[in-house]
């Protein structure tokens, strides 16, 4: 097949990116909720923690299926949705972005548009093709992710009614630099985050097309390219984003500890960040230990590993598939 023109290829990226990005997040959602709701308290998020109670007041959320049950009791089942509008406008342009701007760094690097030719290349690219088209990505859509971060740690009854609400209080009481809070650990958190989803995603599919070449040589003649079947290719987005979310959560913890910084909370979902807590990152991570222990780091890993492990196969499957439907479609 002749390869697409730039344009056209930017296009294809793009698009295929955005459905991705949009099919991913929609289901994904409630995870998601469940993993804010734990990342923002500033109480405990285990039972066994919370024997220590001279030190804590009675936690609101204690574990994933309690915070289901909780959560659906008091919001019913569009709670597990908020903040779902202003994270489809964050993820779809993020995953746009980030999938131009990776395909744009492989085709420089191996002089070639096509996905085979870039998987020849030196697996140390994809880790930095990874973390730049994640940086480019993430600077592009950060306001988006603040809002739906805002939203969906509020519960009931709502602080902001709306993501427009939101959007101009933050304006009216932080400035428009408050739409980037938690930008810098943001972007200390997508380098390695990004490099390791799309470098080890890479990884994996290599791996997998070795093993299909090894394990069905008489499938050659039929499947020249030994290209991994879409079950393969979940399980390879499904490794990738395990291996990504379980190195990076803290730094995750962390931003979003920014983003609520000084913003109003209901009283029954515990203490609120106040106004200037954390000076930087490096405070931030020492005052979290400080307070909170080293499991702080990690409020809400298991809801963000169950999230984004299928969320990471999901998104590369479907681009993966819708990708090759545009470019069927346009060329």
């Amino acid at each position: 097949m002749e390869e697409p023109g730039q344009l056209k290829r930017a296009l294809i990226d793009c698009l295929a990116g955005a459905i991705s990005g949009g099919i991913s997040r929609t289901v994904t959602s409630p995870l998601d909720v469940i993993k804010i709701r734990f990342q923002v308290q500033l109480e405990p998020t285990s039972q066994w923690a919370l024997l220590q109670r001279e030190l804590y007041r009675p936690s609101k959320y204690t574990g994933i299926l309690q915070a289901t049950k909780d959560i659906f009791r008091e919001e019913g089942l569009p709670g597990f949705w908020r903040g779902n509008v202003p994270a489809l406008l964050m993820y779809m342009p993020y995953t746009a972005i980030q999938f131009t701007v990776l395909h744009k760094l492989k085709t420089f690097a191996a002089g070639s548009s096509k996905t085979e030719d870039h998987l020849q290349l030196n697996p140390y690219l994809s880790y930095v093709s990874g973390a730049l088209a994640g940086c480019a990505a993430t600077v592009g859509s950060y306001p988006f992710d603040l809002l739906r971060t805002i939203l969906a740690s509020q519960g009931e009854p709502k602080v902001y009614s709306t993501m427009r609400a939101a959007f101009f209080d933050i304006i009216k009481s932080r400035g428009v630099q408050g739409l980037y809070a938690g930008l810098s650990p943001t972007l200390v958190e997508i380098i390695p985050y990004a490099g390791l989803q799309f470098g080890t995603y890479d990884t994996f599919k290599r791996w997998m097309m070795a093993w299909n070449k090894s394990r069905f040589p008489h499938l050659n003649s039929i499947r020249p390219d030994d290209s991994p079947s879409s079950f393969q290719l979940f399980l390879c987005g499904f490794a990738a984003g395990t291996c990504a979310k379980a190195v990076c959560h803290p730094l995750d913890v962390v931003k979003k500890r920014f983003q609520i910084e000084g913003l109003p909370r209901h009283p029954k979902y515990g203490a609120r960040v106040e106004s200037r807590t954390y000076k930087n990152m490096y405070h931030a991570l020492k005052q979290i230990v400080q307070a909170e222990g080293w499991a702080g780091l990690y409020k809400g890993i298991f809801p963000s590993l169950v999230k984004s492990a299928p969320a990471g196969a999901v998104t590369f499957v479907a681009y993966e598939y819708t990708s090759d439907w545009l470019e069927s479609m346009l060329t």
